[in-house]
């Protein structure tokens, strides 16, 4: 099975440019940034990333602000902190050498599991087996295993599957394969099984059982919210904008003031309420000036923006870590979450 798995990915992997070295720096980044990510997607990221922050060194001395902005769009933004903070540690503590010992890797700041397999493997060539979502879908089809892949004891036996097919001479390579293998051809839908190395031996192409194996549980009702925030200008037309604490959800992010209307508000009570907690000021002449839908993780938000003034108090963070008026034309140049830059988008074409 394994041989034939390489022979695959000799022929067929994509060129990819963090497999054009065996620089440990780079493969991290990119492990980290093509988690929950298309690999398209990650491409022109990574690219910009490098061009900006080309070794651990330039990582550590950046600024928060910088590591958030070249980060900008991919979500996920405690990944780019962590990033960062553990860049430090290497600095620190490993005299600017990335650990190529799996468990002094391990130990950085962020470096779950996956990472580390995938690191340590392909810079460092040690026998570690890599599991995401692509690896669980090729085992078990592989193998017909139908218990419910959310379960962590389906997944330390897919795990444990895997770990047994690794080739300890080529470890980066196998795993990069069977990665490349998932996201190509053993897809989640419409597996294109002819064209698979493994599927002579495939034990769910024999059964007939593609399209229902891997089994996943049907996954919690996912909660919405709904979302206001006040877009507030001053006499010259700058607009304030706050700074989330790093230990929050979009840690580090700009964002326009406001928050979550709680049952039984009106928009504009639950508004005037945030903002006197975030900022201690009052505010009024409030006017809908856009409402979006976006998805998180784990969440959906309806974002109803208002154009406001404020009407007494001088605003202050109180719950934000910081606060800018800043000129639209200076909006691009801080990070925001999705959803709010959406907002300055529209702003800055002049639709307000």
């Amino acid at each position: 099975m394994t041989p034939d798995l390489l022979t695959w990915y000799d022929a067929a992997k994509r060129d990819l440019p963090w497999r054009q070295t065996t620089d440990p720096y780079r493969i991290w980044v990119s492990e980290v940034m093509s988690q929950q990510t298309r690999v398209e997607t990650a491409i022109p990221y990574f690219e910009r990333w490098m061009r900006a922050l080309p070794d651990v060194r330039a990582l550590e001395e950046a600024d928060r602000h910088t590591v958030l902005s070249l980060w900008e769009g991919l979500g996920y933004y405690a990944r780019a902190r962590n990033l960062h903070d553990a860049a430090k540690e290497v600095m620190d503590r490993h005299h600017g050498q990335i650990p190529s010992d799996p468990e002094t890797f391990r130990a950085l700041k962020g470096v779950g599991p996956y990472t580390a397999a995938a690191v340590m493997s392909i810079a460092f060539g040690h026998p570690m087996a890599v599991l995401d979502g692509n690896v669980m879908r090729v085992v078990a089809r592989a193998q017909d295993i139908r218990d419910d892949i959310r379960r962590p004891a389906t997944r330390h036996h897919l795990q444990r599957i895997v770990q047994q097919w690794l080739d300890p001479g080529r470890p980066g390579d196998f795993n990069q394969a069977v990665m490349e293998l998932g996201a190509r051809v053993c897809t989640p839908r419409k597996p294109d099984c002819r064209g698979c190395p493994l599927s002579d031996s495939c034990l769910a192409v024999r059964n007939g059982s593609t399209d229902s194996v891997p089994y996943k549980s049907p996954a919690a009702k996912v909660p919405h919210h709904r979302i206001v925030v006040a877009i507030l200008s001053d006499p010259t037309g700058h607009v304030l904008i706050t700074k989330r604490p790093d230990t929050a959800m979009l840690g580090g992010l700009w964002e326009f003031p406001g928050g979550k209307v709680e049952t039984g508000e009106g928009d504009e009570v639950a508004l005037a309420r945030e903002i006197r907690e975030e900022l201690g000021v009052d505010i009024g002449g409030l006017r809908l000036f856009h409402t979006l839908r976006h998805t998180y993780s784990h969440f959906k938000i309806t974002l109803a923006a208002y154009i406001g003034t404020i009407t007494d108090g001088v605003p202050r963070p109180l719950s934000a870590v910081d606060m800018k008026w800043v000129p639209l034309t200076d909006l691009s140049r801080f990070p925001f979450p999705k959803a709010n830059r959406d907002l300055t988008r529209k702003l800055t074409d002049g639709s307000a």
